[in-house]
């Protein structure tokens, strides 16, 4: 009778626990604010990219963070690994962070006012949020400045990984590992879906999965599949600028979010500014020639490493840096110099 009453009582048992574990797949077999956009896709029928790394452990990450970071960590033979650069870390040019109000607008203007706001660097480099979840890298007029080292970098994020460690920044390749560690982080901060602003209806369309092919093109509209980049030009007449009205109010910000960002004593950049009148007056002066000091000049073309010089200037895109607020910088600068 016991082994009756057992033999009852596990089947029924296992029964409760059959149905709640179907009942636990369905539940998570569902879209939810925290999901990624990785596995929204999934969801929906679409593929996990080369650069996916769902499966890396939390130390793998920390490392890919401190790599990130820091330029360097402590590698799985125990040891402290080389600077990748001894110049730059990532974060010099990449913030880490949503740095545009709305994620499939590269709008320089809406993001100087969310960089001001929540206290982000303006950067020359789109952030690494959501890198994970773009389709292509090193895009549009890049290749007038790298050449044919855009090709494989442009659909690969591992190979735009590696341009960008060895030319971009000044330093070496990249070990498997450290590759390895930097494409788990990656992964690791790519988009959710509570990030993307979707409404009711959007929701319900992407958790009915009814037509999975246009759910999933849903989803790529509400981020940046891409950062774009188009390369500017300086002023016909330096002296005159662009024909706009800068405000100095904004070109305060530029000035304190960008230039600073680099060219504060003990930042990155070998050139340090200040707030003094003789700074400003300094570029002013400037303006009609080719240095660290013409604001045109620099922040449309950049400078270029070389043996003697392995420090150098990362240009401004267009939507990174509009005309339009080079003006305003101009005239904050102008302003400060009176």
């Amino acid at each position: 009778m016991r082994k009756i009453h057992f033999l009852f009582t596990s089947c029924f048992l296992l029964t409760i626990c059959t149905l709640f574990w179907g009942f636990s797949k369905q539940v998570t077999n569902s879209l939810s604010a925290d999901s990624t956009v990785s596995e929204a896709l999934v969801f929906l029928g679409g593929t996990l990219p080369d650069h996916a790394r769902p499966e890396a452990d939390s130390a793998t990450i920390r490392r890919g963070f401190e790599l990130v970071h820091q330029g360097r960590t402590i590698g799985p033979d125990g040891k402290r690994s080389k600077y990748i650069s001894k110049y730059y870390f990532c974060t010099s040019c990449h913030n880490q962070v949503q740095e545009d109000p709305v994620l499939f607008e590269m709008n320089p203007e809406t993001r100087l006012e969310y960089a001001a706001k929540n206290d982000l660097k303006f950067l020359p480099a789109s952030t690494f949020l959501g890198i994970a979840n773009r389709e292509s890298w090193y895009n549009d007029d890049y290749y007038k400045k790298y050449g044919d080292l855009v090709k494989p970098a442009n659909k690969s994020l591992a190979e735009a990984t590696q341009l960008c460690a060895k030319v971009c920044s000044s330093g070496r390749y990249l070990e498997e590992w450290e590759l390895e560690a930097i494409l788990a982080y990656y992964w690791d901060i790519q988009l959710k879906l509570g990030d993307l602003g979707l409404t009711k209806q959007e929701w319900a369309q992407l958790n009915s999965s009814q037509n999975k092919q246009d759910a999933r093109a849903l989803l790529k509209s509400k981020y940046a599949l891409r950062s774009p980049a188009t390369f500017g030009d300086v002023p016909a007449d330096k002296s005159k600028g662009f024909s706009y009205s800068g405000d100095p109010k904004k070109g305060e910000k530029i000035y304190s979010l960008s230039c600073m960002a680099c060219h504060q004593e003990g930042g990155v950049s070998d050139v340090s500014f200040d707030y003094s009148k003789l700074t400003f007056q300094k570029f002013l002066r400037n303006l009609d020639h080719t240095d660290a000091y013409n604001l045109y000049e620099i922040c449309r073309y950049g400078t270029y490493a070389d043996k003697g010089k392995p420090r150098y200037m990362p240009l401004y895109p267009k939507e990174r840096m509009s005309d339009k607020q080079l003006e305003d910088l101009r005239a904050y600068i102008e302003q400060e110099a009176s």
